[in-house]
């Protein structure tokens, strides 16, 4: 429903409670700057945007003060207006002009005058934000009086007769000012998600994490303190940042609660399931990141070539039990196997919710019989993912492959120091892995970057040894490693001394084979 509400009408239904701001708004951030710029496009009669209400007689749990400025309770029953849209135009224009409230924090607030000294250029405006100590009362009439008739005539009283004429219309233009406004009543909470995100869509967008938040939360819970309690219990495993990844922590919910991570289901999430089955999502990611880093060397979410995998182990360890889930032998190769079929063949790099669908189910079935198959996927490992990609640690193929090498036991070239997994993995950087045949030596004999950077010409090599070889030629620097374990280093990196003696094309097709062997044994 379409109407226009009068500044004072949007003042009256605030402070009377009516209208409020939904725990999902993100913060009031306009500077006082930007408020006097909106009071002057009104003034000129520009557009500045509808207002989008929710009218609900579903009162949220969480929801946020108007600026510097506490809502007051309702002064009477529902429904209510929640702002979907327009929350600064209308913060500001209520911290300019209302009267009654006083402001819990205003220590970076200006306040607005009207400027009688400036120009009539359409360019300029015509309202100002001013510290007390920069006013001129002769040039400057303050904002805050529009609406409170006794301290407007007395600022009136001290000016002169044409200025007095001049403000008495600026007070008139505001005074019979009508935002617009569209209100959208529902009590349903997929609706407003979509609303919400269509029209913001070319701003601030959908923010469902923030949606779940505010339906979620009760006095003693609060969804996102939660998740950030928990990623503090993850930081030493390298799982720290799982905080900044809202959309995987709703999924992780879902998926624990409804099987599926669906928008749908994600909307369709009661506060009380999720208070209620957060210790089982908890210790389920948990368990997840354990067996990620223990039993398949990923020591970081950066590592990690599908974040979302995450969400399909949840399901697997989901559990009560504050010791975490146990598992057997037969289940931990199942999730195994699962794992490397599911990255080397690109399971999650589309329709996901689909993945995410059929793999919960079945990891649910894992759960409760170890003999349940989770990995009745088809997998053809391309040997062309070695021999065609480039090393960037962003890339999946990259951190695919170095997973593979970080599950073979890697040891550094010449020291045949076991390499550090859990210090090299944890920072995401080039510094543990260099060529194996010498990027100066290659550029030597004219071979272009590309063929010298792909992956089958890397291994784990640490900054000193790297110093050591530097870009010696294979044939030479394989003598520098200690002669009573060189087979066992280099086997270590899936490669051979025999190796090390062929021409280069040679030695990545000899390489190409010995990575491909490793890759099919995983996913058998």
């Amino acid at each position: 429903m379409s109407e226009s509400l009068t500044i004072r009408k949007i003042i009256d239904r605030i402070t009377s409670g009516e209208i409020r701001i939904p725990a999902f708004q993100r913060d009031w951030v306009w500077t006082p700057q930007q408020v006097s710029f909106l009071l002057d496009s009104i003034y000129k009669n520009f557009p500045v945007g509808t207002v989008f209400l929710w009218k609900t007689n579903s009162r949220l749990a969480s929801e946020k003060n108007l600026g510097n400025y506490e809502i007051p309770e309702p002064r009477k029953e529902h429904p209510v207006y929640y702002v979907l849209d327009g929350q600064q135009r209308i913060t500001s224009l209520f911290s300019v002009f209302q009267t009654e409230l006083n402001a819990i924090d205003n220590y970076e607030w200006l306040d607005i005058y009207y400027n009688f000294s400036a120009s009539n250029d359409i360019q300029d405006s015509k309202f100002i934000a001013l510290a007390k100590e920069d006013v001129n009362r002769t040039s400057h009439f303050p904002m805050s009086v529009i609406f409170d008739s006794g301290k407007f005539y007395a600022e009136v009283s001290l000016i002169d007769e044409e200025k007095r004429i001049e403000i008495l219309k600026v007070q008139q233009m505001f005074q019979e000012y009508s935002l617009p406004t569209q209100e959208f009543e529902t009590d349903s909470k997929e609706s407003i998600a979509i609303v919400f995100e269509r029209i913001n869509r070319a701003g601030t967008p959908l923010n469902t994490y923030q949606l779940l938040t505010a339906w979620s939360w009760s006095a003693d819970f609060d969804l996102q303190e939660e998740f950030l309690e928990l990623s503090e219990e993850l930081r030493p495993y390298g799982f720290g940042n799982i905080s900044q990844d809202k959309d995987l922590q709703l999924k992780c919910c879902s998926a624990v609660i409804k099987g599926e991570t669906s928008p749908a289901e994600i909307m369709n999430l009661t506060g009380e399931e999720v208070r209620n089955n957060f210790e089982k999502i908890r210790n389920g990611i948990k368990g997840s990141i354990e067996f990620l880093k223990d039993q398949l060397k990923v020591h970081s979410l950066e590592w990690l070539p599908y974040p979302s995998m995450i969400i399909t182990l949840t399901a697997f360890f989901a559990t009560e039990k504050v010791s975490g889930k146990s598992y057997t032998d037969k289940q931990r190769k199942e999730l195994i196997k699962w794992f490397w079929k599911s990255t080397f063949s690109r399971r999650y790099s589309a329709g996901i919710q689909d993945r995410h669908k059929t793999d919960i189910k079945n990891m649910i079935n894992l759960s409760n019989n170890e003999n349940e198959s989770i990995a009745n996927f088809e997998c053809k490992i391309d040997e062309n993912t070695f021999t065609d990609s480039v090393f960037n640690i962003g890339s999946i193929s990259t951190k695919t492959f170095i997973l593979l090498l970080a599950n073979n036991s890697p040891r550094s070239f010449i020291s045949g120091a076991h390499v550090r997994l859990g210090d090299v993995l944890k920072t995401v950087n080039k510094n543990e892995f260099h060529h194996i045949f010498p990027k100066k030596f290659l550029e030597r004999k004219g071979i272009n970057s590309k063929k010298i950077n792909i992956l089958a010409n890397f291994c784990f090599l640490n900054n000193s040894d790297n110093q050591k070889i530097k870009d010696k030629d294979p044939k030479i620097y394989k003598d520098l490693l200690p002669k009573d374990s060189k087979k066992n280093i280099l086997e270590s990196a899936l490669c051979s001394e025999e190796l090390l003696t062929l021409d280069y094309e040679i030695f990545i097709k000899e390489r190409t084979k010995k990575l491909m062997e490793k890759a099919n044994l995983l996913i058998k």
